[in-house]
């Protein structure tokens, strides 16, 4: 049976939206640049051999509309290879590999780019009202409900269907994670724990050199080039994360300490056949083993990766103690933590090199990020099965489930 394989993964640096290193970059610029480095990895491979190029961005809009993965392909200098835009959101760039992977195995393609971008610092450029307001009116105001239910002691979120209403796929996503953490009792001091956790682990792992062998340098219109996360901080304490105010409510649980900055990147994922690589004589990095996908309320989404991980799980015929690492979507600490109880994790083997809450979180480009990053982890401890998992805005969950080969 014919397999779905990786051969090249490339990632950029994370900048910080709106003041960090990436900020002055189109998001297409900076896509190309990872697009070019991965085909550089196979020079096997002509570009013309490409099928079709999924891109994943959250916003498909403004400098990320018109179809980027159509632009993509042009940039890339492939007219003939054609391109489509996906947005799920937070996992739209494990959507484009389970793209990929469901050609490959229906017969329909042997060779695909799968890559995401977002640029958070890009959103509002020529707006002067900032982002448009698109909220349905059949959706109930999930802020101002809640509200309504601390004022009468009743808990933090009971599902909106038991009032009569609609779930609000337009809950800031803060707010799911205040909601999360009170529905499954994740208190300040867990969230916070996890946070510096994140933080002191990609201290680490950034002085071993680790993801200096992660990155793809950007290079910038002026010359300079980045090859650092703008993120991570060192002499991260529980004494200065606890010291932080909550972001979303008065009497919260989240704060900029445990939860995931705003960001700009982009990544890029060759996926073949395993029949096309050997004939091409390139050597697979991984094979694409399974993915998963499920939906909940959105107004407690960031549990999604609990049955997306089960699901993939169960297709794979494989249980969570058969996995050796697993890169879990860092969106919040409060939806992290009662993930890894579900699933039954050992946390020794969840982002062992920091997560989203040190490295950021650049919706489109994450789920390729972290791909990458998982098989630059698997390599350095030779190991052999990973995990790629997170929540998605609009209540969903992704999961993806990937074999070293080399």
């Amino acid at each position: 049976m014919v397999e779905a394989v990786i051969v090249a993964a490339a990632r950029s640096p994370i900048g910080r939206a709106g003041k960090g290193s990436l900020v002055d970059v189109r998001p297409l610029d900076l896509l190309g640049q990872m697009i070019e480095a991965a085909l550089a990895q196979v020079p096997q491979l002509s570009r013309t051999q490409i099928d079709d190029t999924y891109v994943g961005t959250a916003q498909p809009a403004g400098e990320q509309g018109y179809n980027l993965g159509r632009q993509a392909s042009i940039f890339a200098g492939a007219d003939a290879v054609p391109g489509a835009t996906v947005s799920r959101y937070c996992a739209s760039s494990v959507q484009t590999t389970r793209m990929a992977f469901h050609a490959i195995k229906a017969g329909e393609g042997s060779i695909f780019l799968s890559a995401g971008v977002e640029s958070v610092s890009r959103y509002r450029l020529g707006r002067s009202d900032g982002m448009p307001d698109t909220h349905h009116p059949r959706y109930a105001d999930a802020e101002a409900r809640s509200a309504r239910r601390a004022g009468a002691g009743v808990p933090e979120w009971t599902d909106p269907r038991d009032e009569g209403h609609l779930p609000d796929p337009y809950l800031a996503m803060g707010q799911t994670a205040e909601n999360v953490a009170g529905l499954r009792s994740v208190s300040r001091a867990a969230q916070d724990e996890f946070g510096v956790r994140s933080q002191n682990l990609a201290e680490k792992a950034i002085d071993s050199g680790f993801y200096q062998a992660d990155i793809t340098p950007v290079t910038l219109a002026d010359g300079t080039v980045v090859s650092t996360d703008d993120g991570p901080r060192r002499s991260v304490t529980m004494e200065k994360v606890s010291a932080l105010a909550p972001v979303f409510r008065p009497d919260g649980t989240v704060t900029a300490g445990n939860c995931c900055p705003l960001n700009d990147g982009a990544a890029a994922l060759i996926v073949m056949s395993d029949v096309r690589a050997r004939e091409l004589g390139i050597t697979p990095l991984a094979r694409v083993v399974a993915t998963g996908v499920s939906a909940l309320s959105p107004e407690i989404m960031g549990l999604g990766p609990v049955d997306a991980s089960r699901q993939a799980l169960a297709y794979a015929g494989m249980s969570a103690s058969d996995i050796d690492l697993w890169e879990i979507n860092e969106a919040f600490a409060a939806q992290v933590l009662p993930t890894v109880e579900d699933l039954g994790l050992d946390l020794e083997r969840v982002n062992v090199h920091g997560g989203a809450i040190a490295l950021g979180h650049p919706f489109g480009m994450t789920g390729a990020r972290m791909t990458r990053t998982l098989l630059t982890g698997l390599t350095a401890r030779d190991a052999s099965t990973g995990v790629v998992t997170m929540c998605a805005a609009g209540g969903q969950g992704m999961a993806l489930i990937v074999e070293r080969l080399s």
